[in-house]
């Protein structure tokens, strides 16, 4: 689209003119799982929020079928209109690609409510500059609403340390393993994935951005599903998605830290607190300041489970 393209890079050294807005540093919070809801159907929005998952997200993308995502789209902002609960779920709606007409349509109908989600979920990102200018829109109309960011182009691959670094309203990257392992032309299998996988590993720990794999396609090998989440977890990943609400307390369970590591964490924070510099000894162990956000993280899981 000739004219977007125009859009994006209009838009690039505008987003840098926003320093000191309206947007802080990414949330801290429990991302372990995560499951769709249909933006078509919000008749089924309650029972996501129910299902145990950290994060619901209404989707406008794939799950939606493109004569039916006008109304998608009006039903799911329909939703936020409404004040949401204070429950510990966090809210995202997926748009559409900004690269496509429904996307755009999408973007423009968030900017239009008084009452945006809190969150948006962005599919196929290739370049840093489709973030940067759905931040600057947003930043024009004083909504807060938080980004999501999901790599599963090569394009996006390539540029994922970049994206990950381009918006302060950026909170967690997502890896879309069916996507990405069609454009590489792999089985949608750990092995083959791997080193995409460990590209958008490293460019959200870059950034301080917590990440989410791929949900788990087989309903029917839930010791399978669970392999795959102890993987990602031990790769580094935050969270993993579902695709149906029974995955989500092996999920849970998976990507919840032991109550010996909440202890610890809540040590480190108290010592650095006490200590008031960059570092710390604790059990004859040097202790930096920059895990204090992954102690925080812990924590902010114990305080969702009330441990």
């Amino acid at each position: 689209m000739p004219q977007l393209s125009k859009l994006l890079c209009g838009t690039v050294i505008g987003a840098h003119e926003f320093e000191g807005s309206i947007m802080s540093q990414a949330t801290v919070r429990p991302r372990r799982s995560f499951i769709f809801t249909p933006g078509l159907k919000p008749e089924m929005y309650p029972k996501a929020l129910a299902s145990g998952a950290d994060i619901v997200c209404v989707e406008l993308e794939d799950g939606i079928a493109p004569r039916d995502k006008p109304a998608a789209r009006a039903h799911a902002l329909k939703l936020f209109e409404t004040e949401q609960a204070d429950d510990g779920v966090e809210r995202i709606v997926r748009i559409n690609s900004m690269r496509e007409r429904f996307g755009l349509d999408d973007v423009q109908a968030v900017l239009a409510t008084d009452t945006p989600p809190p969150a948006l979920m962005m599919p196929k990102l290739q370049t840093p500059d489709e973030v940067v200018m759905l931040d600057t829109l947003l930043t024009e109309r004083g909504h807060a609403t938080r980004l999501h960011v999901i790599i599963e182009t090569n394009a996006g691959l390539e540029a994922a340390h970049d994206i990950a670094h381009c918006s302060d309203r950026i909170d967690a990257m997502f890896f879309g393993g069916v996507d990405m392992a069609a454009e590489l032309r792999c089985r949608n299998a750990w092995e083959p994935l791997l080193y995409a996988r460990s590209r958008v590993v490293h460019a959200a720990a870059s950034a301080g951005l917590d990440v989410v794999d791929v949900p788990y396609l087989d309903l029917e090998d839930p010791d399978g599903m669970e392999r795959a989440a102890i993987r990602a977890q031990e790769l580094g990943f935050s969270g993993k998605g579902a695709i149906h609400p029974k995955q989500i307390a092996t999920l849970n369970g998976v990507f919840t830290p032991s109550a010996d590591e909440i202890t610890r964490a809540r040590r480190i924070i108290r010592e650095f607190e006490a200590a008031d510099t960059g570092l710390v000894v604790i059990d004859g162990k040097l202790i930096e300041k920059p895990v204090l956000r992954e102690m925080r993280r812990i924590l902010a899981i114990a305080d969702r489970i009330g441990a």
